[in-house]
């Protein structure tokens, strides 16, 4: 009889486990296709000629579509079937990613300014004269401004018909396409945490709850490292011959082969939601002895391994009316609880510094430390997101370990966070100097010095040029300095094709020469395309900054799951579901969609030399003051982070507080228990007073909850 009870047991176990595997896969590919997105932000930026600011528009998208329908799938999800509506959210996914990847095949072909070439679309030819090619340009516009104004119908049109060549406004289906996969990710987190919650043993929960982020945690790694294997891929792979392109990966205007990793994420998504098909509706609580056997007296049937509650529910089915009328009343219960509210608040402080910094983090490590934006990304991915995931792990691990309460876990999660705040304050003070490009952040004498005016950019050694100041075509001197274009470092003659193009006798660079510099005269004056390299001081700046940045990432994950466990276990059970759901929603409303959208207008603010669309007008920007970009960006994540912690202090006191008035409520409620033995004992009749002291502390508990 032991052995057939513990076969009947096994189905509802191996379902668990089965569900807790597809939770980790499905998790998995949720963050390995987010991962990618942030991956792809730059890409996306230059391939399109956009601003920071829109770029964070679009990236705030997912949370809008998250904010469409988050409320109603956490409260109306959790009385339907969990399973099979996370599959559709994933099916949902997919066709975001998908439309994503949409306009690569609806635009044409990349063409990046360039002085010297179309794009690629053509050789480069030897004996092209750089500081004389714009006199061609100039003479077109002096024809057309004889030729008189054009209308305001015949403006219209040319804007209209260059946009649609150029494919410009092809941004929307990525803002469409993003706001689609906010959608479908809506009901994996709440209801798969509560469907796991409420079918394990509690003690359990914790340690389920690590193992499912920490599988997760290496879709960022695998989607970084992705995204930073096709950023060195050229985006019109196969289209076109790679050998008349001019940049490389670590040129500002490259933008990589970004479509491809959505489609190769939608696949994974669709994978990912196989198993969910196939699970029940409901399992039978882990660690129930006969209490679960009764219920599983029919295992031919789904309805064998259901709970005798859930049995009891179906017998009278609730219906949608009824479930929106008790919306609100629920709503208003969720939200009375003090503890709750207050972690959503600190939940939404610290969202708000997380997703400005890792949207904008590869870029500020291109700008402040001169990496390539590849590179970048590959270290993020390969570094700091390892740590994340040994960090969870460690703190599921600790609390499973020391069997920590809710105030154990909170004193850990509070702990972790002040100390990574401290590692985050060092990190505002690790600096490199700014690029040295001449005219914007030194002067054609090589003195340091930064303007954000575009006039600076030219001098008495290029004046004879008639250079365009909207240009961007860096090009590297002998003597380290970068000049923003062939042309505006007075170069007059060229040699070579696509990236092995030099150009020779530039006065700007002979003006300025060290006498120290031991090289025959034609070498002194040339320049190569590209962008000069940082000095390699800069290079040991970098690997302290990622050493202190990694280990600020392991300390505040180890944080993670011991707050998530303080807000599991800081609500009641009939409003789980809805709680998490209302924390999606808020967190990813007001600390998902605008961090994006005011970190990048911030970042915008300190660029210092603008792209040129195909049809005018700004462009991506090119290139920033690492100064201020650095005090912007930094200063904004830790004045963030230290309001959170402050918060977080608050909180503590709080639930150091309930902790208490439960402990003096337990303890009334042993002496009423032993008052009722005493009396059983003596023969006395205290039945009444008993039980009027018990409905005294039932509507004690739950004033307080």
């Amino acid at each position: 009889m032991r052995v057939e009870s513990s076969r009947q047991r096994q189905p509802g176990c191996s379902k668990l486990k089965l569900f807790l595997a597809a939770m980790s896969f499905v998790y998995f590919s949720k963050a390995f296709g987010g991962a990618y997105m942030k991956s792809s932000i730059t890409q996306i930026e230059r391939r399109f000629d956009i601003p920071s600011s829109l770029i964070g528009v679009i990236d705030g998208s997912f949370e809008m579509g998250n904010l469409l329908v988050i409320a109603f799938v956490s409260y109306f999800g959790a009385k339907l079937h969990r399973p099979r509506l996370i599959a559709m959210g994933c099916l949902v996914m997919a066709a975001g990613c998908l439309l994503i990847s949409l306009p690569h095949f609806l635009q044409g072909l990349y063409k990046y300014e360039s002085s010297v070439t179309h794009g690629g679309d053509v050789n480069s030819t030897e004996s092209i004269l750089p500081c004389l090619s714009n006199h061609t340009v100039q003479d077109e516009e002096d024809l057309a401004a004889i030729a008189g104004p054009p209308t305001l119908e015949e403006d219209l049109a040319a804007i209209a018909d260059c946009e649609k060549a150029a494919g410009s406004s092809m941004w929307v289906y990525v803002f469409l396409g993003n706001m689609l996969r906010g959608i479908g990710e809506t009901p994996i987190m709440p209801l798969g945490v509560s469907y796991l919650d409420d079918f394990s043993r509690e003690e359990n929960t914790a340690f389920y709850l690590a193992c499912i982020h920490t599988v997760g945690i290496l879709g960022p790694m695998f989607g970084y490292m992705m995204g930073s294997y096709l950023a060195k891929i050229y985006v019109d792979v196969g289209f076109v011959d790679l050998d008349r392109v001019t940049i490389n990966y670590k040129d500002s205007r490259w933008v990589g082969a970004w479509w491809l990793g959505f489609i190769v994420t939608a696949t994974i998504i669709l994978l990912s939601s196989i198993p969910f098909w196939f699970l029940p509706k409901s399992l039978p609580k882990q660690g129930k002895g006969k209490r679960d056997r009764g219920a599983e007296s029919d295992p031919g049937t789904e309805q064998g391994h259901f709970l005798p509650e859930i049995k009891q529910e179906k017998e009278t089915p609730v219906t949608l009316q009824e479930l929106a009328k008790d919306f609100l009343p629920s709503l208003k219960r969720l939200f009375r609880n003090s503890i709750y509210t207050l972690m959503i608040l600190t939940y939404l402080v610290s969202v708000n510094g997380f997703m400005g910094m890792i949207t904008f983090k590869p870029k500020f490590l291109e700008q402040i430390y001169g990496q390539a934006s590849s590179r970048a990304i590959f270290l993020i991915g390969v570094l700091n997101l390892p740590a994340v995931a040994v960090g969870i792990i460690t703190g599921g691990f600790v609390l499973k370990r020391f069997k920590l309460g809710v105030v154990g876990a909170a004193r850990m999660a509070l702990g972790t966070s002040i100390a990574s705040f401290c590692l985050l304050v060092v990190q505002v003070f690790l600096r490199c100097d700014n690029a040295e490009v001449a005219g914007l952040t030194v002067t054609y004498q090589g003195i340091p010095e930064v303007s954000y005016d575009a006039q600076t950019l030219l001098s008495q050694c290029n004046t004879g040029c008639s250079c365009s100041m909207k240009q961007w075509d860096p090009v590297c001197a002998y003597n380290g300095m970068t000049y923003a274009s062939p042309c505006l470092a007075g170069c007059h003659t060229s040699t070579g094709t696509g990236k092995e193009m030099s150009f020779h006798n530039c006065s700007c660079v002979s003006a300025i020469l060290s006498p120290d510099l031991n090289m025959s005269p034609d070498l002194n004056t040339s320049t190569v395309l590209g962008q000069c390299p940082r000095k390699s001081d800069c290079e040991r700046t970098f690997h302290i900054y990622m050493a202190i940045s990694v280990v600020g990432s392991f300390i505040s994950a180890c944080g993670g799951t011991p707050g998530y466990i303080v807000l599991l276990r800081s609500i009641q059970k009939d409003l789980k579901a809805l709680a998490l759901g209302m924390q999606t929603l808020i967190v990813r409303t007001l600390g998902g969609i605008p961090p994006p959208i005011y970190f990048g207008a911030l970042i915008d603010r300190t660029c210092l030399k603008w792209g040129t669309k195909q049809c005018g007008g700004r462009g991506a920007c090119r290139l920033y003051d690492a100064d201020a970009f650095r005090w912007t960006f930094m200063g904004l994540i830790s004045a963030l982070y230290f309001l959170a912690n402050a918060m977080w202090v608050g909180l503590y006191r709080k639930i150091v507080q309930r902790q208490k008035k439960l402990a003096l409520r337990e303890q009334a409620q042993k002496n009423v228990a032993a008052q009722k033995n005493v009396a059983e004992a003596k023969g006395v009749n205290g039945h009444a007073s008993i039980n009027m002291c018990q409905k005294k502390e039932d509507a004690d508990q739950e004033s307080t909850i």
